[in-house]
């Protein structure tokens, strides 16, 4: 049985332009909600919505049966989008069926501010009346490219020495995510991981290594509590090994498409 209409919202971002990429095959109506109209939905009704000023949030969450929580704003007014402005989208969608709220692995125990908002989230969605499913991810592979190997400098790429990553594929959660839809409100589900734990340096040397690179990794020693949570491992679950995608094939598959 499908459910009469899925809400995505933060449907311009990674993961949720990962959902809409599945969800045009899927047979659920489907609508989104988000600040800018992404591209290529002429399949889809869109709406404008604004998380940080609750602009259009009434609109955007009526009729929705289900709700796949793709937004998110990790710099830019974390605070309102995170929690100000998702305490008022949880008013707004009290008659929901299902609210699928995607967060990240190891927020309760690494002191990052953007962390303790997505866990402040989830108590509020977890305090509410609404049937949920809260599932935490590891990072995603663009994301640990994107943040930490996109450039390099003076022919090295810097890395903090023993940070570990699981990363996954953004498009192996999103499937994850769509396959709770018909499921049953599960609470606080399992986290999804990626197939592979990694250090910020064997990342790099892989990436330098499927590229042909002539860049060296210069290794760096920080201080402190949050590097000291990511040494750790914090932020991975290694008996959580979801995904399949390891990070090389990301990799190899951007080579490809370049």
């Amino acid at each position: 049985m499908l459910y009469l209409k899925i809400l995505v919202t933060g449907s311009t971002g990674q993961l949720g332009s990962a959902l809409l990429n599945q969800l045009k095959e899927s047979g659920y109506k489907v609508k989104l909600t988000s600040r800018r109209k992404p591209d290529g939905i002429e399949d889809f009704k869109w709406i404008y919505s604004d998380l940080s000023s609750g602009e259009g949030l009434e609109e955007a969450v009526k009729d929705a049966d289900v709700i796949l929580h793709a937004a998110t704003s990790p710099i830019k007014n974390s605070k309102s989008v995170e929690v100000s402005g998702f305490k008022e989208l949880l008013k707004k969608a009290q008659h929901v069926k299902h609210f699928i709220y995607p967060s990240i692995v190891g927020i309760d125990e690494i002191p990052f501010n953007y962390y303790k908002l997505k866990l402040e989230a989830e108590e509020l969605l977890k305090n509410s009346s609404i049937s949920h499913t809260i599932v935490r991810a590891t990072q995603f592979h663009h994301f640990i490219d994107h943040l930490f190997l996109s450039k390099s400098f003076l022919k090295r790429y810097i890395v903090p020495d023993k940070f570990k990553c699981q990363s996954v594929d953004a498009g192996e959660f999103a499937e994850h995510l769509i396959g709770l839809v018909d499921k049953e409100p599960q609470g606080r589900a399992e986290d999804f991981g990626g197939p592979d734990v990694m250090t910020l340096r064997e990342m790099a040397e892989l990436k330098i290594k499927l590229n042909n690179e002539p860049n060296k990794v210069l290794s760096l020693s920080l201080t402190g509590k949050l590097y000291k949570s990511f040494c750790d491992g914090k932020n991975t679950n290694p008996a959580r090994k979801m995904g399949k995608i390891t990070f090389g094939e990301y990799l190899s598959e951007k080579i490809k498409g370049q």
